[in-house]
């Protein structure tokens, strides 16, 4: 059983990993086309700045990203829920077990 668990974990690591690995790609390709971006708005119509409104849009959604491969908002991730039910389902057994 434990190398199974091994396994298991080992599984949820490589999965954390790779999604890390696509956020930096994801940060990467931001980067690079926003320095694009500008570089064209500066040298075709410097007198109006458009770049910003991709450079808001797109930073938002790396933004949500993130939060997602990094887990910031725990109550966001996939297993919360999971979670929170074994947690009430534990803490209803306990209770049940008070009046046995």
């Amino acid at each position: 059983m434990d190398s199974n668990q091994d396994f298991e974990n080992y599984q949820k690591a490589k999965k954390q990993v790779e999604e890390i690995k696509g956020f930096y790609s994801h940060l990467l390709s931001y980067v690079l086309v926003m320095l694009v971006l500008a570089g064209i708005n500066i040298k075709y119509s410097p007198s109006h700045i458009w770049f910003f409104w991709p450079l808001l849009g797109w930073g938002l959604g790396l933004f949500f990203h993130a939060v997602k491969v990094f887990n910031w908002f725990p109550f966001l991730s996939k297993n919360w829920e999971e979670k929170k039910l074994q947690q009430f389902m534990d803490e209803e057994k306990n209770r049940s077990k008070k009046y046995e």
